[in-house]
């Protein structure tokens, strides 16, 4: 394994890099410690206790509990009675499917500290792995009202509403991503891909003009791409389209679809069978309803 290759020094500065990025890496961060770094672990100086929360997160990731469990000792033993070692607790209980319990030190944790976000925001993910989209909702509402600024809240509640089928919320909330974030292309994209699953003329139009706002910001963007050759066909095949509109929409589409045919001939040795998408797509006219 190229795991124990690696100098104990260079696998330390790179979860520290993955920490500083604020990602998981779950699978090596495990190799990592359990191949190198947990011979090494007293060498961390304050460093380690970082180390272990960081490996407690990954291996409950990977359902490697045994090693979790491990670390998670250690560092009970180092903070006892410390909220962070506390929700690392109910993570494990998680993992365990013990949601009524994991919610209870998560209710502790909030009423000793009403600003802890991360308590609240598994509390959300617990009820979601119940099932319980509805309650979930509530309680990242309830969320949103004390931490307004928290685009992954906003996303996630997006997701909770398409769930639901209720896309004129799931709108609202990409639109407070928008709001924060103007030059943030995906959020136009998924704002656009809602709009054009309500349907109708006005919704048509504005995924179009979401579609290709996207599209202005990342060229690149092949999901913004399709979505604005389908939604000009919608509009263009509109018997309520003007002639000026819909000659619009027609320009609009021939030219998304060269762009898509140009990506995907670059991509045919991909998994993906460019061919067969580029005959479908091909094949639809941009006066057919898609």
């Amino acid at each position: 394994m190229a795991t124990l290759d690696l100098d104990w020094e260079d696998v330390r500065d790179q979860l520290r890099q993955w920490r500083e990025d604020n990602t998981r890496h779950s699978e090596e961060v495990l190799d990592m410690w359990t191949y190198c770094l947990q011979h090494y672990k007293h060498k961390l100086g304050d460093e380690r206790w970082m180390v272990e929360e960081q490996v407690v997160i990954a291996g409950l990731d990977c359902n490697r509990l045994d090693i979790a469990e491990q670390c998670l000792l250690s560092l009970n033993r180092q903070f006892p009675g410390s909220l962070r070692v506390r929700k690392l607790k109910a993570m494990r209980l998680e993992a365990f499917e013990r949601y009524d319990e994991a919610n209870e030190v998560y209710d502790s944790i909030i009423r000793q500290d009403e600003t802890h976000s991360t308590a609240r925001k598994r509390k959300v993910a617990v009820l979601r792995a119940q099932g319980r989209i509805t309650e979930a909702i509530k309680e990242l509402t309830e969320y949103l009202k004390k931490f307004m600024s928290d685009g992954e809240a906003w996303q996630e509640l997006c997701d909770l509403y398409i769930k639901e089928g209720d896309y004129s919320k799931a709108a609202f909330c990409m639109e407070e991503l928008i709001l924060t974030n103007p030059h943030n292309h995906l959020y136009y994209t998924r704002y656009a891909e809602i709009k054009y699953t309500q349907g109708g003329a006005e919704n048509m139009e504005l995924a179009r003009s979401y579609f290709s706002q996207a599209v202005k910001l990342n060229p690149s963007n092949p999901r913004a791409l399709f979505g604005l050759f389908l939604s000009c066909s919608q509009v263009a095949s509109s018997p309520k389209c003007s002639a000026q509109k819909k000659k619009e929409s027609q320009r609009l589409a021939a030219w998304a679809l060269k762009e898509v045919s140009q990506k995907y001939a670059k991509c045919r040795s991909n998994v993906v069978d460019a061919g067969k998408i580029l005959e479908t797509f091909g094949s639809l006219s941009i006066t057919d309803k898609v």
